[in-house]
């Protein structure tokens, strides 16, 4: 991918420039303060960036609130309400609004103030254990540590082309169970039974391949790979199939890493994307709000 800078003036908005990354996906917004409003040209031209490049990165946004948050994630779709926690959370953050996620390692009167805590989240897409997953979250960084907790993410149309042609062709038309017990840190939800048999998986039915509804691109759909059960196939036969996938979407030539700063903003379209994050030190601190955007129009 090419690592020019795209300049891009709207008409009714300041100049601001889309910077790519140079790898498999992602992209800085540069020259935009998203505490202000932002017009219906500048929207689209972002929207088109995102369709693009799949992840975008709005650097120096610290002077953000909540309400700045839900407002400018309220461009792009229906948000949210938080998912059910693992466990039960501090009364601060039940607090807050319902469209916010507290994705922390805090603890504040011996309870959670947020989700995932510091060790390593394993590659996923966000909650594609439901029916209508979210089409795409905004993760703002309130506090980071040193060193740590970095986010990577995958292209999943890269993945999807760069298939061999007999193995693209074997996938199509095959669903996949997508297992709703655990988090992506590992964590058993509440109100699940645990289970090590992925036949015996609880969760939403989903195709491998996966057409974007705005591009119309064909990509990998994978969410999670613990427990995940290809219908109609022997477990041996599912096992290494789902094997043989995942080993090549998460290859490093189709990734990007995000290297965390106070004030980043980080969009990403989880219907064509994977990420993962880097275990950090327990005695750092860092708080993050996130938004989800829904796939639903009413």
């Amino acid at each position: 991918m090419s690592s020019a800078t795209a300049a891009i003036t709207s008409s009714t908005s300041a100049r601001f420039h889309i910077r790519p990354t140079g790898a498999a996906l992602g992209a800085d917004v540069l020259g935009l303060d998203l505490s202000r409003p932002l017009e219906a040209d500048t929207l689209q031209a972002l929207q088109a960036a995102w369709d693009q490049h799949l992840v975008l990165r709005f650097r120096g946004q610290q002077q953000l609130t909540v309400d700045d948050h839900i407002r400018f994630s309220r461009h792009f779709g229906i948000l949210d309400q938080r998912p059910l926690a693992a466990k039960g959370l501090h009364a601060q953050t039940a607090a807050l609004p319902q469209e916010i996620t507290v994705i922390s390692n805090l603890r504040q009167d011996g309870q959670a103030l947020g989700g995932l805590g510091d060790g390593e989240a394993v590659w996923h897409a966000d909650m594609t254990y439901q029916t209508i997953p979210p089409k795409a979250a905004l993760l703002l960084a309130r506090e980071v540590p040193a060193a740590g907790g970095n986010t990577y993410f995958a292209n999943l149309y890269l993945a999807y082309d760069s298939l061999p042609a007999d193995l693209r062709q074997q996938i199509e038309g095959l669903e996949c169970v997508h297992d709703a017990s655990r988090n992506s840190a590992g964590e058993l939800r509440l109100g699940f039974a645990d289970t090590t048999d992925p036949r015996q998986t609880m969760g939403a039915i989903h195709p491998l391949v996966r057409v974007h509804p705005g591009t119309g691109r064909k990509s990998l759909y994978l969410g999670r790979r613990r427990n995940a059960y290809i219908q109609g196939l022997p477990l041996e036969d599912s096992e290494a199939l789902l094997d043989t996938l995942w080993a090549h979407a998460v290859q490093p030539q189709l990734t990007w890493g995000q290297q965390w700063q106070e004030g980043d903003l980080v969009a990403w379209d989880n219907r064509v994307t994977l990420h993962r994050r880097d275990a950090f030190d327990p005695q750092a601190r860092r708080y993050m709000h996130r938004t989800q955007v829904s796939e639903r129009t009413a």
